[in-house]
């Protein structure tokens, strides 16, 4: 046994894969481990995981890097956890077994759901109350489904025999053994349940989802020690739960966006810029969000989001399902090759389109086809369509907040890709900004798990820039391709084909 306490556990856990990270006290990498994780499609616009699966990953990566870094369980300070968000799981509080699969925050299958909600007049008190809209993109619709359609789910809900969580309170029960059953503030803000000016509960929606009180776990901090790991979870340890935090979140506080009006970009499966907006509840007129961003002690802070639901997640399905290229890597190359598109656009609508447009009937879509297209010009209009995206959302945060964004830090995988940040920073006209450690949704878990327990203090959050991109091409040539990029996007959203489920 030691009474040294030399690391801050990160677990990451996002939409495909599922880290561990070790980070020593100069915030440094000690171990890293990474598993990838399932999904599954069982019906068109239907998005799934198996939740069980999801845990042991977790046990899986936690006990690989332990080991790749030699530690002693006791040797770690606390563990902070960084969470895919709105994913749902309900789960037997007896069994501690899913009643059904996790249903992803991607899936619409709760739309029949939604509609119902908006024509009961429900959308205006959504709005007020959570600063979300009404969309199978968030929890409440995915807890409402499981309850109508699993046999004898509300029976078990009515008997305060089921409990709810996102990942972050599904992880958290099982770490601690079944004594925890807790979420914070920012993956509360997700739910469509949560009133975030008061930061609880709000039993007027609760009544009119007739979604049951007692499956919701507590509202905790961001950052503050919960509890602590059961030693039969965690290699017969207690070591501190001490941060959960929604990954965009996350990544915001780990880009160390800490003043109002700072933002970040995340590139990962969807794509997600996020502009700090300190105490004010920034209410969008252009198809945003607002969310709380962090609660440490009694201080909220709230943040403007573009939720954008295909991202890096096309690179994948270019990969797996067209067989463009053998790794997502090789699209910079590709890209850099084709010189340009060619005047084709990618729409990449597959679930629907998030913000600012919230088009849930859009479909994923190719304009200006040739047969001069191939390959390397495919991947160039993939790369580019995450960039419009983003321009998209930047336009509409700009507008919200009154506030110009002369600086965007990004973070996510796709941000490797120096041909895709170019792109944007050309495209919006700013700087983009890449740091050493691309682990920034980790190093925001790490970071306000070390500030609860101790092991940093607020002079110790720092993070170095590796690269910075500033424009290069012609703010007109970049004003037309962008021009084209709306067509497209028009033409997305006003075909919608008869028959298609």
């Amino acid at each position: 046994m030691t009474d040294r306490k030399d690391y801050i556990l990160a677990i990451d856990h996002g939409t495909t894969s599922t880290r561990a990270i070790l980070f020593d006290h100069d915030r440094k990498i000690a171990a890293s481990a990474q598993k990838e994780g399932s999904v599954e499609y069982p019906r068109s616009g239907w998005v799934e995981q198996d939740a069980m699966e999801i845990w042991y990953d977790t046990l899986n990566v936690l006990a690989e890097v332990i080991n790749r870094a030699a530690v002693e369980p006791e040797r770690i300070a606390g563990i902070g956890i960084s969470n895919q968000r709105e994913t749902t799981v309900l789960w037997d509080r007896r069994t501690g077994l899913p009643v059904y699969k996790a249903i992803v925050w991607q899936s619409r299958q709760t739309t029949e759901i939604c509609d119902r909600w908006k024509a009961e007049g429900l959308e205006p008190i959504v709005r007020q109350k959570t600063g979300l809209r009404i969309d199978p993109y968030f929890s409440a619709s995915k807890i409402a489904w499981i309850l109508e359609h699993v046999p004898g789910a509300r029976k078990k809900a009515e008997r305060g025999d089921l409990l709810f969580g996102n990942m972050d309170t599904w992880l958290v029960w099982n770490l601690s053994g079944g004594a925890l059953h807790i979420t914070d503030a920012s993956n509360a803000s997700r739910t469509m349940l949560c009133d975030i000016e008061h930061v609880c509960w709000d039993d007027e929606l609760l009544e009119r989802m007739n979604i049951p009180r007692s499956i919701l776990p507590e509202i905790v901090s961001t950052s503050q020690v919960s509890g602590t790991t059961s030693p039969h979870a965690f290699f017969g340890a207690r070591v501190p739960l001490c941060a959960m935090a929604g990954d965009q979140q996350a990544a915001l506080f780990g880009q160390l966006c800490l003043e109002k009006g700072m933002a970040k970009n995340t590139y990962g499966t969807g794509g997600f810029l996020l502009m700090n907006t300190g105490d004010e509840i920034v209410r969008s007129k252009h198809g945003l969000l607002s969310t709380i961003a962090w609660k440490i002690g009694d201080e909220v802070t709230y943040a403007l989001e573009g939720s954008i639901f295909v991202s890096g997640s096309l690179l994948k399905w270019m990969r797996d399902k067209l067989h463009l290229f053998d790794a997502v890597s090789q699209t910079e190359e590709m890209a850099l090759k084709a010189k340009s598109t060619g005047g084709v656009y990618i729409v990449p609508a597959f679930v629907g389109l998030g913000a600012p447009e919230w088009d849930e009937k859009a479909r994923a879509s190719i304009f200006g086809l040739t047969f001069g297209t191939g390959r390397n010009e495919l991947a160039r209009a993939a790369l580019e369509s995450m960039a419009f995206q983003s321009r998209d959302v930047l336009d509409a945060m700009e507008a919200d907040s009154g506030i110009p964004i002369g600086i965007l830090k990004v973070d996510g995988g796709a941000a490797a890709n120096n041909f895709l940040l170019q792109m944007q920073a050309d495209l919006c006209q700013i700087e983009v900004d890449r740091y050493q450690i691309n682990e920034l949704t980790a190093l925001g878990a790490a970071f306000l798990a070390g500030l609860a327990c101790g092991f940093w203090t607020p002079d110790d959050l720092k993070i170095e820039v590796e690269r910075r991109f500033l424009p290069q091409r012609n703010e007109q040539e970049m004003e037309r391709e962008y021009k084209n990029w709306k067509s497209a996007l028009h033409a997305c959203r006003t075909f919608h084909p008869e028959g298609t489920e």
